[in-house]
């Protein structure tokens, strides 16, 4: 076993390892949950990763997302995504998509091919798109819910939609869940009660506030909960 995978190797043992090599997990969003997620799937040894992102890194972004450097401004998140999960193991199989996922264009895409599907990205009506297709395609698949307006990464935790709290997008997530016959849905949350600061409008939005904690916990815990069930057979 190459000294790579020893650590790993070491907690797990061979068989659950390569249940991870032979694995294939897409992650959409490559932000500041989707990012971590990504690092720590990679570091894990999953033997393929599909990154689906349209956006480009800003300065914005540099108080929280993992692939955020001076060097990434104004690249493409996806690349930048792929050049780091080769350099940290290159064994692995990139395969990025430039795409701003939504119900519209979700066909342009194989689920089948998928061992679990990572929604980190903002836009409900594509979250529950994904729902709806892990339910239709019998797929795991973790949701992230908010992390923005938020200070206490101690406070996320894994749950099923229907048993979230405090949350507003786990709360708009709850009602369009049932109105689209959704049973469940795994999710990290967030029990904190949002707050901010200030408060910055963008194209008439309010734009959240973020910190470089909520963001990357949560998606460190998507990663762990897949490892985990990628592993319990």
């Amino acid at each position: 076993m190459d000294e790579m995978y020893s650590r790993t190797k070491m907690l797990i043992g061979d068989k659950a390892l390569q249940k991870l090599r032979d694995s294939h997990v897409v992650v959409f969003g490559a932000g500041g949950v989707g990012g971590y997620v990504i690092e720590a799937l990679a570091r894990s040894f999953i033997g393929e990763l599909t990154i689906v992102d349209n956006d480009k890194f800003s300065k914005s972004n540099l108080n929280r997302q993992i692939l955020a450097t001076i060097e990434t401004i104004g690249k493409s998140k996806v690349e930048v995504a792929k050049e780091r999960v080769l350099s940290i193991n290159p064994d692995c199989k990139v395969n990025i998509k430039e795409m701003f996922f939504l119900p519209e264009n979700s066909r342009e895409i194989d689920f089948s091919q998928y061992d679990y599907i990572v929604d980190a990205i903002d836009t409900v009506s594509g979250k529950i798109q994904l729902a709806k297709i892990a339910q239709e395609k019998k797929i795991p698949i973790i949701s992230s819910m908010g992390t923005g307006n938020k200070l206490h990464p101690e406070m996320l935790e894994i749950s099923d939609i229907y048993k979230t709290s405090v949350c507003p997008l786990a709360r708009a997530m709850r009602n369009l869940c049932k109105k689209n016959g959704i049973k469940k849905l795994k999710v990290v949350y967030s029990k904190e009660e949002p707050s901010s600061f200030e408060q910055i409008f963008e194209n008439g939005k309010a734009v959240p506030a973020s910190s470089a904690f909520v963001p990357s916990c949560a998606g460190i815990i998507i990663a762990s909960a897949i490892v985990n069930d990628l592993i319990k057979e």
